[in-house]
């Protein structure tokens, strides 16, 4: 199924991003194949978008993602009572991290460090080279977000930004950008939503046939 086409149809604003949507796929494509993972960062409703990928990409979204019968059997191997229960109800995921979700680790940083750095230090924790950081900003200019994705390019990480407006200042640094034809937050926070729901859609169809 083409999702990408119907992403178009239904949002026709978005035709000019058609190539950066497919080359965030591609690249992210690349990133879970290579054993990679993704780690998603923004701020208030851009933080509820990256919890909100992060739930699609972990877990079955429109498909259902059975285990494998190898990994049933390992599970079988440790414990026969639970292992039907654990196999019938876990679903293959592909791995990604929300950068906003860790409450006693964000508030040691604003106490010991600085609240800009939040995301840099996770991205600096967590990240590797293979990984990719996708940054959320709809102005593009968020200093926490900017300043992880300097960190991910450090790692050697394949860094996204999804952005509106003029881009802001994540665009000139990350690989790929993705910037929504809209100047006012919560109109780019409403295209923001269709473009990642595409892309969870595409790389579900992509490794969970």
């Amino acid at each position: 199924m083409d999702y990408l086409q119907q992403l178009i149809e239904r949002y026709p604003p978005l035709s000019g991003n058609k190539t950066a949507i497919l080359n965030m796929y591609h690249q992210l494509t690349e990133t879970f194949e290579s054993g990679g993972k993704l780690l998603v960062a923004g701020n208030g409703g851009s933080a509820a978008d990256a919890d909100h990928i992060v739930g699609e990409l972990m877990k079955g979204f429109v498909k259902k993602r059975p285990l494998g019968d190898d990994f049933i059997a390992k599970l079988c191997g440790i414990d026969p009572e639970h292992a039907a229960y654990i196999g019938k109800n876990i679903q293959q995921g592909l791995p990604a991290i929300s950068l906003s979700a860790h409450t006693a680790l964000t508030s040691a940083c604003i106490n010991d460090m600085d609240a800009h750095i939040i995301y840099a230090q996770q991205v600096y924790g967590y990240g590797a080279a293979g990984d990719t950081f996708l940054g959320i900003s709809t102005s593009g200019n968020a200093k926490n977000v900017l300043y992880a994705m300097i960190t991910a390019k450090a790692k050697n990480m394949k860094t996204i930004a999804l952005t509106g407006g003029t881009g802001g200042a994540l665009t000139r640094i990350a690989d790929i950008a993705v910037v929504v034809p809209e100047t006012e937050t919560y109109k780019i926070q409403e295209l923001h939503l269709p473009v990642y729901h595409a892309l969870c859609l595409m790389l579900e169809e992509r490794f969970f046939k």
